[in-house]
């Protein structure tokens, strides 16, 4: 029995011995590969230094942006103020829908305007509701042009600037017709002859002049005052009193003469603003 467990475990041991020299299980390292890597790459750098950097994707214009490479940024519509007057449709009355004078639009700006217009400069507004009239409809958005015919800069005698519009057209189912319509409301405020104007200032600069006087005899009086706290000042206190009542009396009686050389306010209206728009004659719009 015992030579038999020699026997086998010699056995075992040579069958280890016989595995263990096999190709796949040796233990001698090929370390020739690593050499050529070290000649050809610094190990210190990081791999993504060696690595070429990234191509850089243009976004598609399909979601309405401009691409600048970091960040993409919306495009924001550009209202453009016209120049020129519109290429008017001729109507042939007999098959037209009449649009009653009197007829009023809510509509806003296109542009800004103020009294620095020059007459003669285009402008244009956009309806922000629809108008039903007999056998028509103005739809919202329909857009309304006109045309500065009057302005000027505030004035002296405390006018203020003034600026007047003439609405001579409406595009409507693609087409410019001829209107005559006026303003008749500008951003909320009530417009008597289409005269868009600056606040009149007269008697504003009138209570200025007044107030300059009274500021200045309120000097005056605590000026005497001080002076009266001493012998020598009580002599000569009511001095500046004096010439404080005789100044608020100069500018007195004096400040509806000096009111006149004031001028009034500015005529400044942003884009966007609210107006209302009335006919003053029938239009005549294509079936």
């Amino acid at each position: 029995m015992k030579v038999w467990l020699q026997k086998y475990n010699l056995f075992v041991l040579a069958f280890f011995v016989l595995v263990a020299g096999m190709p796949s299980f040796a233990l001698d390292f090929d370390v020739s590969v690593d050499e050529e890597i070290r000649k050809n790459y610094n190990p210190s750098k990081l791999e993504m230094d060696n690595l070429p950097p990234l191509p850089r994707v243009k976004p598609s214009n399909a979601d309405n942006t401009n691409y600048t490479g970091t960040k993409p940024v919306n495009k924001l519509p550009q209202l453009s103020t016209p120049t020129q007057s519109p290429v008017i449709t001729a109507i042939d009355r007999s098959t037209a829908r009449v649009l009653p004078w009197g007829t009023k639009f809510t509509v806003k700006s296109l542009q800004g305007l103020s009294d620095s217009m020059r007459p003669g400069t285009r402008v244009s507004f956009v309806s922000i509701k629809p108008v039903t009239k007999k056998y028509i409809m103005i739809p919202e958005g329909t857009i309304f042009h006109g045309e500065v015919v009057d302005s000027h800069y505030p004035q002296k005698t405390g006018n203020g600037g003034l600026i007047v519009i003439k609405i001579d057209s409406i595009n409507f189912k693609s087409k410019n017709i001829s209107i005559n319509a006026k303003i008749t409301k500008a951003n909320y405020k009530k417009i008597f002859v289409n005269n868009i104007k600056g606040k009149r200032q007269y008697w504003k600069n009138v209570s200025k002049q007044v107030n300059k006087g009274e500021n200045f005899y309120r000097k005056t009086r605590r000026a005497s005052a001080k002076l009266s706290n001493n012998p020598v000042g009580t002599i000569i206190s009511p001095i500046p009193t004096v010439v404080g009542m005789g100044t608020y009396a100069i500018n007195l009686v004096g400040s509806p003469v000096v009111g006149l050389f004031g001028t009034g306010g500015r005529v400044s209206i942003p884009a966007g603003s609210q107006f209302e728009i009335k006919l003053v004659e029938d239009a005549y719009l294509p079936n």
